[in-house]
């Protein structure tokens, strides 16, 4: 019962905290995601001034085509939306499926899918602490420790660009 306070409280705070725009913290102008290095960079002036370790989808190689593929997508794209009441500890949607995307899937005949996220983990755990530390382990999402998710959504802004490369 206390963890459920402290865990409300945290939220709380973060929600409340001033942007980044107005408050202490550097804001991202530009977000890089490098699938093969499992690294996501917050970017400012073309200079990198955080960097992240994160987890993928389950079937990381390659750019996302459909539905339950298990990919993550390759592209640009905007961090468009936030969720602080995801079933992850926090959420930033990422613009996937653009205009292109629905192209390519409606030739395949296939759902481009859609609702990949910059997430934390999840808030009920099915596996343990060091499989989501360790795995490629979302349907196709991009996964940080909850604590570097905090830093990530003090960081950046609505509409940020995001890249995701190979």
């Amino acid at each position: 019962m206390k963890l459920r306070y402290c865990i409300a409280g945290l939220l709380a705070l973060i929600l409340s905290a001033p942007t980044a725009a107005t408050g202490g913290f550097p804001v991202a102008d530009f977000v890089l995601v490098e699938k093969a290095e499992r690294k996501l960079h917050l970017m400012r002036n073309g200079e990198v001034f955080r960097t992240f370790p994160i987890a993928l989808g389950i079937r990381p190689t390659g750019h996302k085509q459909s539905e339950g593929d298990f990919r993550t997508p390759e592209g640009r794209y905007t961090l468009d939306m936030r969720n602080p009441d995801s079933e992850f500890f926090l959420s930033i949607r990422v613009s996937y499926p653009d205009a292109n995307d629905r192209r390519a899937a409606a030739r395949l005949g296939v759902d481009p899918g859609g609702q990949i996220m910059i997430h934390g983990q999840p808030n009920i755990p099915t596996k343990s602490e060091a499989y989501y530390r360790t795995q490629d382990w979302t349907n196709g999402c991009i996964a940080v420790s909850n604590s570097d998710m905090i830093d990530i959504w003090l960081m950046t802004g609505e509409n940020t660009p995001i890249e995701i490369t190979p």
